[in-house]
């Protein structure tokens, strides 16, 4: 299941439009405020589809009644990139647990790449939503190589997958690969270049929130 954001006209395509702009890039701060406010968002809609349960809250006057979450997912996060739009959501589920995982593209001087997964910092995630994300989903193959770790260590309840922008390639790679995965994008690009860089995208998120890679 593939949820997308800008099928509906929203707030959403401005921080995307923001986002994409190579003018508006230049301000470092406003990328990632950018990120996080998409991140936001996505918190937002996604906890729509979590599990609540009828509570009853005490008020100065009396018993109000309300549903609330019956446990807090699981934010992971593909370090470094994934930082800014893992803060916007952790400001609406400001009492989820987290998770990050260092894991990048190693080029060969062919050109072609390995992905590499070094760190893992994480919270026990038997029976629980884990959300993770990585905002751009260029092939796939990173987020396809971490979910299937996590879910060989793990008996994980539910999986979700956050990008900002996906190429159709990278959402074919996932669907295939991690059939009971929902991925949540704010839009899906169709070209990848021959380094796997999505196209229009935006560049390299990482770099463009904290710098260029040496």
């Amino acid at each position: 299941m593939v949820k997308i954001l800008t099928e509906q006209n929203s707030i959403v395509n401005h921080f995307l439009a923001e986002l994409r702009n190579r003018e508006v890039q230049q301000d470092r701060m406003r990328f990632r405020r950018n990120m996080e406010r998409l991140g936001e968002i996505f918190a937002y809609e996604i906890s729509k589809t979590l599990t609540y349960e009828p509570t009853e809250i005490e008020t100065p006057l009396g018993i109000a009644e309300t549903s609330l979450l019956s446990e807090q997912p699981v934010l992971a996060t593909i370090l470094r990139a994934g930082i800014p739009m893992h803060q916007g959501m952790l400001n609406v589920l400001d009492q989820a647990d987290c998770a990050f995982i260092g894991a990048y593209r190693k080029t060969k001087k062919s050109g072609a790449f390995e992905i590499r997964k070094e760190y893992v910092s994480s919270v026990n995630l038997d029976n629980r939503d884990l959300i993770l994300i990585d905002p751009m989903l260029a092939t796939g193959r990173t987020v396809v190589l971490t979910c299937k770790e996590l879910l060989d260590d793990f008996a994980i309840k539910s999986l979700i997958i956050v990008s900002a922008i996906a190429s159709e390639e990278g959402i074919a790679h996932v669907r295939a690969f991690l059939p009971q995965a929902t991925l949540w994008v704010g839009s899906i690009d169709s070209e990848l270049t021959s380094k796997a860089y999505i196209v229009p995208g935006l560049g390299d998120a990482g770099d463009l929130a904290y710098g260029a890679k040496a």
